[in-house]
């Protein structure tokens, strides 16, 4: 596996890891390594210094590095991380969780027998892929429900 960094065409910088440079080569080329931050598929390796594992002596000998200042866990570590925090304040703010139910109480509001409000919840892939044919509209969230998030 070789882990490359990666930038697009807007600057975003991020990592990912591919099987092999051909791997990356390949699936580069059919535009399926993606930006996360912008979503654009022009993307390109960026320079980066390789990790070798020093000696075990030479590691022994050589003084720790001063540790980087820490940041409470609580803030956002990166621009991403602040956005779907906001998005997940909103939709908690703005929607009532119906917890497991949610399969059911999409399809009774679509039938008009619960009333008509917004609603988060969980629901397996298959519940999900069944009220998209069924002409329920729903959308992944792209966070976990707070009962499941550590």
């Amino acid at each position: 596996m070789i882990r490359y960094a990666l930038r697009c065409r807007d600057g975003h910088s991020f990592e990912s890891w591919f099987r092999s440079a051909a791997a990356f080569e390949s699936l580069a080329a059919a535009g399926h390594v993606v930006c996360p931050d912008c979503g654009t598929t022009e993307v390109r390796k960026a320079l980066m210094a390789p990790q070798v594992r020093p000696a075990r002596k030479a590691a022994a000998e050589t003084a720790p590095a001063a540790p980087e200042p820490r940041r409470p866990l609580s803030e956002p570590a990166s621009a991403r991380e602040a956005a779907l925090a906001e998005l997940r304040r909103q939709v908690e703010e703005r929607s009532e969780y119906v917890g497991l139910q949610f399969a059911a109480e999409a399809r009774r509001i679509h039938a008009g027998e619960a009333p008509e409000r917004l609603i988060h919840g969980e629901a397996k892939a298959e519940e999900a892929r069944a009220l998209i044919e069924e002409g329920v509209p729903v959308a992944p969230l792209p966070f976990l429900p707070a009962r499941r998030a550590n």
